[in-house]
C-alpha cells in the first residue's frame, strides 16, 4: 500500500507564457535552462524568480537533454556562457 493519504491533492503545473517568445510555442528549452543556470548562480536556488526558469525547462525539455547539459557543466565543456 502506499504510505499517501487517500485525500491528498497533487498540483501539477507546467510553464507559464514567456513574454520573450510570444510566437513561439514554448519550446525555448536551452534558453531556459541557461536563464535557470545564471539566476542561481546570481541570486541562488532559493530566489523566487528563478523557479520559473526551473519549471519551464524541467517541464518541456526532454531529461535526457537536462541530463547531458548537466554533464557538460560538471566537466566544464558546456557551450554557453552561464556566469552572471
Amino acid at each position: 500500500m502506499s504510505d499517501a493519504a487517500p485525500d491528498q491533492k497533487y498540483v501539477l503545473q507546467t510553464a507559464g507564457f514567456d513574454a520573450r517568445f510570444p510566437n513561439q510555442n514554448q519550446t525555448k528549452h536551452w534558453q531556459s535552462y541557461v536563464d535557470y543556470q545564471k539566476c542561481i548562480a546570481a541570486k541562488g536556488e532559493d530566489f523566487a524568480p528563478c523557479k520559473q526558469f526551473y519549471r519551464a525547462y524541467n517541464s518541456l525539455c526532454p531529461n535526457s537533454w537536462i541530463a547531458k547539459w548537466d554533464e557538460q557543466r560538471d566537466a566544464g565543456i558546456f557551450p554557453s556562457n552561464i556566469e552572471p
